[in-house]
Formats: C-alpha cells, structure tokens, sequence
C-alpha cells in the first residue's frame, strides 16, 4: 500500500510486525495508551550488595540469554567503549539472536558489524547508523529489518512497549556503590545522561557501568539507585574528546556562511522572531553559523529568547552567558564547552530525551519550539527530508530529533547547499523519507530560498522581502542543469530496515543495496 507520503510499504511487513502505514503526523493525536511495565525486582535486604566485578559476572546476574533486547546510550558517541565491552563478552558466552536498542550507533560500533556476521546479533534498533553496521544492514547481513526511530520516537516506542528491553547497560561518567549514576564530576565527563533515562525506568534489569566509583550518596543523580540492578566499576567507559562529531563544527566557508546570513534574514522578517522565541539548531557549519548571525541582531532589537534546546555546543552557551538567551534545556551535549556550561551555569539544565521530544507524552520541549534549524541529505519537490541514506542507498544518517523538532516548531528551516560534489541535495525524490514535507516549512540554499507553498501565511510574509525566493521545483531544476539528472540507485526486492514516524507507522522502508551499482532511470 501507499502511505500519507506516496511510499510503498509491502503489506505483508505491516502484517509481521504489526504496524501501521504512516497516515500524517497527527494521525494519533487523540489516542491514549497506558505505559508499559518493566519487571521488578526488589532490595528488601539493606545488606544487599549492587556491585559486581566483571561485564560477564553483570551478565550472568541479569539472566542472560539467547533472543534477548540489549540497549545502549550513545552520550560518548565516537568515544563510547560501552557497547563493544559489553557485546565482547556476550560473544564470548555463546549467546545468539541479541537485538541491539541504542540511541544511535557509530564508527566506534564497528566490531559490532562482525557480530552481524555471525548471528551473534539479528536486530538493530535505533536513532542512528553508520559506517560498518550501517553497510551491513544496507547489503543485507542483518537478520531482521532494522528499526530506525528518531529520539522522540524511540521514547515513545520503549513507553507503549512496541520495544522491551531486557537488559540496559547505562555508562555513567559517575555513579555511587548503589547505582546513582550522573554526567558530572569523574574523568569522562558526557554532561548528560538523557538517552538512558527511559531506559533505566522501563528495562526489566538496569546495569550502570562506571568508571568513577563515588561514596554512597552520589547526588544530584541523573539515574537513581531505584531503577538500578547493578553496579560495575570498569577502567574506562570512553574518551570524551569522542563526543565532538565530525558534524560539529564552525565554518568559514564563504557559501555556509551566505547561507547562515540568508538564515537568520529569514528569522529575523518572519513573525515568531520577537521577545521570548525559542530555537534549537543543528551541528552543521552553516547551522552553527547562524548563531552568531543572530547575536548581533538579538542586540540591535533587545530580544532574548526564552529558551534553546538539543544537542548543545559552544555558541549557543555563549549566547546563554551573554544573556541573549534565558534558559538552555539540554538532552545532548556536542562538545566540551557545552558540558562545562552544564556544570557551572544554574541556567543550564539536563532533561529527559522523553521531555524533549517523546510525542505521546503530555507535553514536551519541541512542541513550544519557535526555530529549528536542521540539515538534509536531500530535498524533494514535496518538502520530504532524507536525513539516513546517503547518495549511494546506503544507511549512513541519524533522524536524532530531525522529524521530531519539525513536527513541533513554528517554522522549520532545513538549511543546505543546492549540490554536494556531484550530488543534487533538491530532487525529484528522496531516497529515504525521513521528516515528512507537511513538517518543513522553508529551505535555505547557496542558490535560492523555497517557501513550502503548504505555508501561505509565509508566503505572503517573504514575497517582498528582497530576499531570493524561488519556487523548489527552480531549485531543483538548477541543479540538474549543473549536474545532469540523477540516476537511480538499484535496489533488491528484501526490505532491510523500517523507518518509523515519530508515531510508530512506517514512513518508508530501506530495501537491500543491489551490488553499490547504479541503474539508468527508467
């Protein structure tokens, strides 16, 4: 069948796993449903021990066996050591049919490809994938279909049991003896730990892994003991310096840098730029940028924003110091700076992925959003975002908060360059359809800006504002002219991966790269 954004979805994929197609970001906005439930054990005997000696000791004491769901946070992102120590030893123990649900999964997860190998592992989900895994689930090797979920997402599918995790492995920078783990205050320093919070409340067995032991009581506590099993205190459980992505990073490029202009003129005309507005942008140069466009503007019109949140980096803490903006509300941290704003300023503060973005809560973060500012992969005439697939099909790409943010904003800005190389970001087609277009309002490219004609209020705001609005279809066309149009990736008929909307119906499904070759389009 063809869902709310024209993509086939094969029926009998709906069927297995009983799903839905995806029928509009609002499809579920009047529903309820009643939270799952984890299985409890208690600590009646205050002789009790929580600490154990080794990952296989913590293992054996969670019952470990085959067919069972691990999950992970990916705070240390390139640097996290926690998911190869752990999935090492499930290896050597024999185990088989492991379901791995991360946050996201990266370059420092690469052993894990082998494990695919194997059979060691035959689920993946997650918020993310890349490098190895990545090309393992794209060529096939992955057992089931994969589950690619953005944050809010994955929240919402742990709350109402779509996943059950068995075992959460929780690396925390510090924890005391009775598992009150926090971000703040050892040598590896994540300064959040919001990712695993869901998970500490609703796995069956929670193991906080460690590598600053503190004396009993280790507060403030972003983990509490009373969602704890297990305490294990290991050498390291990642090298901090891995947090920065290579995402993450302040440009001088004369082309990001018009974009950031272009950016915040937009910001700046639109009606939600006024005292109080909110905003969250990405890691990207030009995203990066466009804070510091903003500084000077906020200055000239004496406006503060009420508050920023998402994954948080140095510019934007500079704006909070400055008191350009009154609150940051993290769920993220993206570099060092942003855990030092974390431990010193009082108006820094660490929240749950669930009330950042979990969208059948009762309320979270980015539905009071004013601004987001994201990335694309690509672009397609209708507004649809690829943020997972890259040019060649295969899953390389993290939704994170992408569709979430853009649900909840005001005005959601996808900001990126008309090419890459060779490649056309603005199409005809994404590959993958990732943030529906009914969610994105205005693109900002190095060639043009395209108001999505669904927003006619923006519309009529932008039409004499002397900036280079242009149709999308004009911006797509003038990169085919440059680059000639593309041909199409070549697919197997075996779906490899479900991309599930924010609700848990399936967007769009990832099918099996046929050989990396591509094909005439027909």
């Amino acid at each position: 069948m063809k869902n709310a954004v024209g993509r086939e979805i094969p029926d009998e994929l709906l069927e297995r796993f009983g799903k839905r197609a995806f029928a509009g970001s609002l499809e579920r906005s009047e529903e309820t449903y009643k939270k799952a439930a984890p299985v409890v054990r208690n600590y009646m005997d205050p002789g009790k021990s929580k600490l154990v000696g080794s990952v296989r000791e913590a293992l054996e004491k969670c019952g470990i066996r085959d067919g069972m769901v691990l999950s992970f946070h990916h705070h240390f992102r390139d640097g996290d050591k926690v998911v190869n120590m752990v999935m090492r030893e499930v290896d050597r123990m024999g185990i088989k049919d492991i379901t791995i649900c991360a946050s996201s999964l990266g370059a420092a997860h690469d052993p894990v490809a082998d494990l695919i190998e194997k059979g060691t592992v035959t689920g993946i989900q997650t918020s993310g994938v890349r490098s190895r895994i990545g090309e393992m689930i794209s060529r096939g090797r992955l057992k089931n279909p994969a589950v690619i979920r953005s944050h809010g997402g994955r929240v919402r599918a742990i709350e109402e049991g779509d996943v059950h995790i068995d075992i959460a492995f929780i690396g925390a920078p510090v924890s005391d003896e009775y598992g009150n783990a926090s971000a703040l205050g050892g040598k590896s320093d994540c300064g959040v730990l919001s990712y695993s919070m869901v998970d500490a409340e609703y796995a069956d067995k929670v193991v906080v892994i460690t590598d600053c032991l503190k004396p009993f009581p280790n507060l403030p506590a972003s983990i509490s003991m009373t969602h704890v099993d297990y305490v294990l205190e290991v050498d390291s459980i990642g090298n901090p310096a891995g947090i920065v992505s290579n995402v993450i990073r302040l440009t001088k490029d004369a082309r990001e840098l018009m974009m950031a202009e272009y950016c915040a003129e937009v910001m700046r005309l639109s009606p939600y730029f006024k005292e109080g507005f909110s905003f969250q942008t990405g890691g990207g140069g030009a995203s990066l940028a466009v804070n510091m466009m903003l500084r000077p503007i906020l200055k000239e019109k004496g406006i503060t924003m009420s508050f920023a949140i998402g994954g948080i980096t140095k510019p934007m803490c500079e704006l909070l110091e400055d008191g350009f903006v009154r609150t940051i509300v993290d769920a993220q941290c993206f570099d060092a700076a942003s855990i030092e704003s974390l431990r010193n300023n009082p108006r820094h503060f660490e929240i749950s992925t669930s009330e950042y973005a979990n969208p059948m809560n009762k309320g979270a973060y980015v539905n009071k959003l004013d601004f987001v500012i994201l990335g694309a992969l690509e672009i397609d005439t209708d507004f649809n975002v690829n943020v997972t697939t890259g040019s060649d099909g295969i899953l390389r790409g993290a939704p994170g908060g992408h569709p979430d943010t853009a649900a909840g904003a005001k005005c959601a800005i996808i900001i990126a360059p008309l090419m890459r190389g060779r490649i056309a970001t603005v199409c005809d087609r994404v590959t993958t359809v990732v943030t529906p277009g009914e969610n994105v309002d205005i693109l900002v490219t190095d060639y043009g800006i395209a108001i999505n004609p669904r927003r006619k209020d923006l519309v009529e705001v932008y039409r004499d504002s002397g900036l280079p609005i242009v149709p999308i279809e004009k911006l797509r066309d003038i990169a085919y002219s440059i680059i000639g149009t593309p041909e199409a990736i070549r697919f197997k008929d075996r779906v490899v991966a479900m991309i599930e909307a924010r609700d848990g119906s399936v967007i769009d499904v990832v099918r099996e790269i046929d050989d990396f070759r591509f094909c005439e389009t027909s």
